[in-house]
């Protein structure tokens, strides 16, 4: 049976009572005077479980991890972190001797790359299209 609240206009008081849903609407009586007290609305909130997870009534669809709302049941977890949920980890910032070397890196491959290019030789050690000269021939000379 459910709980309901009445209240009592002779001595302002607010009471419950558990009752039949048939008989709600109907006056009680109020503990302190005696007198008949009507029945007020009152809120609450309830949830329930569904498919092992709290949801709230009225159900809006959603479910409810660790007293925050996700929209989808979590499958896998890693520890207690909910994957929607889950802060992604920020990318680890290089040191300041790691920032170094890889900036040695790009300058020793810049002049790598000139020192070649000078030589019309690309990373491979193979000839680039420089150093072909395409359509001049040799003349020949007759003898004589």
């Amino acid at each position: 049976m459910p709980l309901y609240e009445y209240y009592c206009d002779d001595c302002t008081g607010i009471f419950e009572a558990i009752r039949p849903m048939r008989e709600a609407s109907l006056a009680v009586p109020c503990p302190e005077c005696d007198r008949d007290g009507e029945r007020i609305m009152s809120s609450f909130t309830a949830f329930t479980f569904r498919d092992g997870y709290p949801r709230r009534i009225p159900d809006k669809g959603t479910f409810w991890h660790m007293g925050k709302e996700v929209k989808k049941r979590a499958t896998r977890m890693k520890g207690w972190e909910h994957p929607e949920l889950a802060q992604p980890k920020p990318k680890p910032r290089p040191t300041k001797g790691e920032s170094q070397v890889q900036r040695d890196r790009r300058l020793a491959a810049l002049r790598d790359a000139r020192y070649r290019d000078g030589w019309g030789i690309d990373k491979d050690g193979f000839p680039t299209i420089k150093t072909t000269v395409k359509g001049k021939e040799r003349q020949v000379l007759p003898a004589g």
